[in-house]
């Protein structure tokens, strides 16, 4: 079973897009100058612009590494100003430990411009349609939601 840790970072109103990338590579990086710093800040504007798209509202950015996922959301409009659903706190590990990558979701009508511009800066950090992941969450919750009926006789031990 893989460990799992989610963090939500409050976008626009609170912060611009670019801002909240900046603040996203600071979680990653533990703040620390690397070449993967570099190399995730050289790809700013195009993850700004998937931030901008509102695209990691509902569907994660997702960083693997050698360690622990991490999933990372934004929040925006009257929840970016509301902080009390963010959780922007530093990792308890290195989300970039070993052969690490990130996942960008990303509208379907971006999708080919985005992948196109991140390949250029890294091989690293892709994008996925968000389309996809957002269908395969809904399908799941339902099989989840079944799972959790309760037996009354069971429970009564009738």
């Amino acid at each position: 079973m893989t460990t799992v840790a989610r963090r939500t970072f409050r976008s626009t109103p609170h912060r611009d897009a670019m801002q909240t990338w900046h603040v996203i590579v600071d979680l990653l990086t533990q703040g620390k100058a690397s070449a993967a710093r570099t190399e995730l800040l050289a790809v700013a504007g195009v993850a700004a612009s998937v931030i901008a798209d509102q695209a990691p509202k509902d569907v994660a950015i997702v960083v693997t590494c050698d360690g622990p996922r991490t999933r990372i959301y934004c929040l925006y409009d009257d929840d970016a100003i509301d902080s009390s659903n963010a959780n922007e706190d530093p990792l308890g590990f290195d989300p970039l430990n070993g052969d690490w990558r990130v996942s960008l979701p990303c509208l379907v009508d971006d999708l080919t411009w985005v992948q196109g511009a991140l390949k250029k800066h890294s091989g690293r950090i892709t994008a996925r349609d968000l389309d996809a992941d957002a269908a395969k969450a809904a399908d799941a919750q339902p099989a989840k939601a079944q799972g959790l009926a309760l037996d009354p006789k069971g429970f009564l031990g009738s």
